[in-house]
C-alpha cells in the first residue's frame, strides 16, 4: 500500500495522541503568554506548516483576538533586519524542525527576549532546541514526501492553544472528540477512489474556500501540484472575484469547500456563479443543498465550527490527491524533483 495512503489513515490515532503528549506544556505556554501580556503572535513557516500557521492566524484572531502576523522570513535571512518582537509570542513551525530561516526568525525573537514556542516532529530538532517550548507533534515518522499526518497534528496543537488561552470548554470538547469524528471523515475513502477517476486527465483545476478553510484550500491546491502535477491554484472566495473569475472556461474543474457555519452562504453564492459558468463543481461540504449542486461532491461529518471543519476538509483533499495521482499512474510518495526535508534559507 502506498505509504501516503497509510499515513492518511494514521491521523485519528495520531491527534489522539500527540495532545496528551503536550498538555502541560501547553498548559504553560499559555501561562507565561498572559503573564507577559502578549499582544501580538508571529508565525513563522514554509510549505504545508505555512498553511497551517494560516489556519492559526484565523483561529487565533477570532477566539482569542490578538493580532496575528505571517513572518517574511526572508526579512531576517535575506535583508538582515530583524522587527520587533519584543512583546511577541513567537511560534515556529516545521515537520522535520531543520527549516534554516524559520530557525533564524525563532533566534532573532530569543535574542529579544520574546516567548518562542515550536512546533515540529522531532524532539531533536534545530527549532525543538532553540525554542523556549517545543509542542511535539508524535506523529511517527512520515515516509511519503507529501505531508499528511504531521500537518493535521500541527493544526491540532494549534487550535488546542487556542482552547487552552480562552479556556473555551466547549471547543475543548469538539477537539476531544475530533479523532473519532476523523475516522469517520475516512470513511468515504472507497468514494473518492471511485471519483477521483473522472479527473485523471484535467490539466488544472481551481480550489477555493473562505475564513478559517482558506488554509485548507492553500493546503489543497499544493498536495494536488506536488503529487499529481495538475496545475491547480487556490484562493479565497472573496478574492476570486476580483479578476481570477474570468479565468473559468467551460468544464474547468473548481474543488469549493463549503461547509456549514459562519461562510456558508458566501459558499453557495460562489458554487450558483460558478454553475452558471459552466465550471466543473466538485463540492466537498456537509449542507445537502450544496453537495447537490456538485459534479462531484464529498460529504464531510456534520460541524458548524470552522475551527473543526478544516480537519475533515483537508481529509478528503489528502485522499482525493493520493488516488488522482494513483489514477494517473504516479507514485505520490515520491513526487518528482521532491525531497522530504526542504532547507530555505
Amino acid at each position: 500500500m502506498v505509504m501516503m495512503w497509510n499515513e492518511i489513515m494514521e491521523q485519528p490515532a495520531v491527534m489522539a495522541r500527540c495532545f496528551e503528549k503536550n498538555k502541560n506544556t501547553v498548559a504553560e505556554i499559555v501561562k507565561q503568554a498572559k503573564n507577559q501580556n502578549i499582544k501580538l503572535i508571529y508565525i513563522a513557516a514554509r510549505g504545508t506548516s505555512d498553511h497551517a500557521a494560516v489556519y492559526a492566524r484565523y483561529v487565533f484572531e477570532i477566539t482569542m483576538g490578538i493580532p496575528v502576523a505571517l513572518a517574511a522570513p526572508s526579512v531576517f535571512t535575506v535583508y538582515g533586519r530583524q522587527p520587533d518582537l519584543s512583546n511577541a509570542l513567537v511560534i515556529g513551525i516545521s515537520q522535520s524542525g531543520k527549516a534554516a530561516d524559520v530557525l533564524e526568525v525563532l533566534k532573532a525573537a530569543n535574542r529579544q527576549g520574546a516567548l518562542t514556542v515550536s512546533i515540529t516532529n522531532f524532539e531533536d530538532s534545530p527549532m525543538a532546541a532553540e525554542a523556549k517550548y517545543h509542542l511535539f507533534c508524535d506523529a511517527g515518522l512520515e515516509k511519503s514526501v507529501a505531508a499528511t499526518k504531521t500537518f493535521t497534528s500541527q493544526i491540532y496543537l494549534l487550535a488546542r492553544l487556542a482552547a487552552e488561552w480562552t479556556n473555551d470548554n466547549k471547543l475543548h470538547g469538539e477537539l476531544s472528540a475530533l479523532p473519532g469524528q476523523m475516522a469517520k471523515a475516512l470513511e468515504i475513502a472507497d468514494i473518492i477512489k471511485e471519483k477521483a477517476e473522472r479527473y485523471r486527465y484535467m490539466e488544472h483545476c481551481f480550489v477555493l474556500s473562505r475564513g478559517v478553510n482558506y488554509s485548507i484550500a492553500l493546503e489543497a491546491a499544493l498536495k494536488i501540484q506536488e503529487t499529481t502535477y495538475v496545475k491547480a491554484k487556490a484562493y479565497a472566495t472573496s478574492d476570486f472575484y476580483h479578476g481570477p473569475f474570468a479565468m473559468i472556461e467551460r468544464n474547468v474543474p473548481v474543488i469549493l469547500f463549503a461547509p456549514e457555519g459562519p461562510t456558508l452562504p458566501y459558499g453557495k453564492e460562489m458554487a450558483l456563479k460558478l454553475a452558471d459558468a459552466g465550471a466543473e463543481l466538485v463540492v466537498v461540504s456537509n449542507n445537502r443543498e450544496l453537495l447537490d449542486m456538485g459534479r462531484s461532491s464529498f460529504e464531510i461529518p456534520y460541524t458548524d465550527n470552522d475551527i473543526i471543519s478544516p480537519f475533515f476538509n483537508v481529509a478528503v483533499a489528502q485522499m482525493f490527491a493520493c488516488r488522482l495521482a494513483l489514477a494517473r499512474s504516479l507514485d505520490p510518495d515520491k513526487p518528482r524533483s521532491l525531497s522530504k526535508v526542504t532547507i530555505t534559507k
